[in-house]
């Protein structure tokens, strides 16, 4: 299932910060979500770590002119520029963020700390993010299709992902599907408020589809680790067969939502000529 990455979070707050759209302050804390704290290091003319707030302002003053999102897997460099050594970090943390206009890149490090256990609470989880700004390459993302491209891209691969499903005698009820559903609504309620003011309207419905077909692929995947619910699957060669065929459904879904997230950057340039 695709979830909301912290990359898409910081372009689309970021980038409406950078056009004046937003306060410092209302960017940071749509950005920092439910975590505790976002820091950003490594910052050319800052010794340490420092908050959102005075990174954003540093990127806006070193240049930098709108941020883009990259969310690679092993095998598909998505939305990364290079070098070889800011890919590798960023495939790692498996999303990045791309300044533009001044060729530096953030990449997410994630630190949790609070009780253990699957049934812990969101709420009782302490979650720290420092972001590592690096050097980036100044040349065009990897396999970023256009908002329409990747809309009709989308279109397939939902009825793609129905097929699938039904073909493999997914069950479509369960308390798996129904929480995978549930999830997928809430994403679909947020979507506005996630790609920020000045985003073209066209990218909120290409993140919403992206987030629908997510929602299949997780159905179809299942969700809870216990081997008690997978729909009509029952056995580890009918799961790896299951995400063998909805593997190309899932890639095409993650490059609509780096499209969805990039669309500002993109329509600013394309505006500047």
């Amino acid at each position: 299932m695709l979830d909301e990455p912290r990359s898409g979070r910081l372009a689309a707050w970021g980038n409406a910060l950078l056009a004046g759209l937003v306060s410092p302050d209302e960017a940071a804390q749509r950005i920092a979500d439910d975590d505790a704290v976002h820091r950003v290091l490594g910052l050319p003319g800052e010794p340490g770590p420092v908050g959102l707030t005075l990174a954003l302002g540093r990127l806006r003053a070193l240049g930098a002119t709108g941020l883009r999102v990259a969310l690679p897997v092993p095998g598909h460099p998505l939305g990364l520029s290079g070098p070889p050594e800011f890919n590798a970090r960023a495939l790692e943390a498996g999303e990045a963020v791309l300044a533009s206009g001044v060729a530096l890149g953030l990449v997410p490090e994630v630190r949790e700390s609070g009780p253990g256990g699957a049934a812990v609470a969101r709420a009782d989880v302490h979650v720290e993010v420092v972001w590592h700004c690096l050097a980036i390459r100044d040349a065009p993302p990897a396999d970023v299709p256009s908002l329409g491209e990747a809309e009709r891209e989308l279109a397939e691969a939902l009825r793609e992902a129905t097929e699938v499903l039904s073909r493999l005698d997914v069950a479509g009820s369960g308390p798996v599907a129904q929480a995978a559903l549930e999830a997928y609504r809430a994403r679909a309620e947020a979507g506005r408020q996630v790609l920020a003011p000045g985003c073209p309207p066209r990218a909120v419905r290409v993140l919403e589809l992206a987030q629908r077909v997510g929602a299949l692929i997780g159905i179809a995947q299942g969700a809870g680790g216990d081997g008690q619910e997978h729909g009509g699957a029952v056995s580890a060669s009918e799961m790896a067969a299951r995400a063998e065929a909805l593997r190309p459904v899932e890639r095409t879904a993650r490059r609509a939502q780096v499209a969805a997230y990039n669309a500002y950057v993109e329509e600013a340039e394309r505006r500047r000529g």
